[in-house]
């Protein structure tokens, strides 16, 4: 008899018992590793996506501009670069607008193959909701095969992923050396407390890894992107030790997060 499949997700949560978490921060993981097509994944909560949603308004315009069967316009791509290279939030809300806002995102997202995500109220694309599993649905579409957009409009966003202001490179690219990534950082007003997601591509271990993060609760932006780093290179440990039998095998317990109401179905 062979040996048992590999109980990725038990892996992962294992590693994530090694990683500093301050008391009431919402956390979920998601990875993909995409030579084996083997995937893992934390936590179900839906968080604020903050900048991160800058991907998925780039996405839903190009996938309108392929059913219009045309190129972006010079103003269009202007504010692509923009947005995705230097998160810059005005960019956004002209393309925010230009898709439709959460209607048009919304249904971009429906062909992409996202189940949990909902666009923000009005104007408020940063307060879109998102699961970390649907944020590796996305990358798939962007990264992997079988996507909805075509092979032109998805090396426009890796290009541009790959290219993030100084400053701007945190995040999931702590866990490998190639990458390609989106960001995101929010001071909620009604708490005081950060949320700090970040997804991308990493190569590690000269394996390509799609890895989505996402936090709430957090009291500093530091604290958060240290969170994110530290949970992205977990993810990626998982995948790098693919003999490991048990749980036990990949990180010893130091501190487990213990994680706030976000955290759940």
């Amino acid at each position: 008899m062979g040996a048992p499949p590999v109980d990725r997700d038990a892996l992962l949560a294992a590693a994530l018992e090694g990683v500093e978490a301050e008391d009431g921060v919402g956390l979920a993981v998601a990875m993909r590793d995409m030579e084996s097509g083997e995937s893992a994944a934390y936590g179900k909560a839906r968080f604020e996506t903050a900048s991160i949603v800058k991907v998925g308004i780039l996405a839903t315009l190009l996938l309108q501009a392929q059913d219009a069967d045309r190129r972006l316009t010079a103003q269009e791509e202007a504010y692509a670069a923009a947005m995705i290279e230097n998160s810059d939030n005005a960019s956004a809300t002209a393309l925010w607008k230009a898709i439709g806002s959460a209607a048009g995102l919304d249904a971009a997202n429906e062909r992409f193959g996202l189940t949990g995500t909902e666009g923000g109220d009005g104007p408020l694309w940063g307060l879109t909701r998102t699961t970390a599993a649907d944020q590796l649905v996305l990358l798939q579409q962007v990264f992997g095969h079988g996507s909805e957009l075509n092979d032109a409009s998805r090396a426009y966003l890796r290009e541009l992923m790959a290219r993030p202001a100084v400053g701007q490179d945190w995040g999931v690219s702590a866990a490998g050396s190639g990458f390609a990534l989106k960001n995101g950082w929010l001071p909620r007003s009604t708490t005081g407390l950060w949320v700090i997601n970040s997804i991308g591509r990493v190569t590690a271990d000269g394996h390509d890894r799609l890895v989505a993060v996402l936090s709430n609760g957090n009291t500093t932006k530091a604290k958060g992107v240290a969170l994110v780093e530290a949970a992205a290179q977990a993810a990626v440990s998982v995948f790098g030790a693919e003999d490991a039998g048990s749980a036990e095998t990949v990180a010893a317990p130091v501190r487990r997060p213990r994680l706030g109401p976000s955290e759940g179905p």
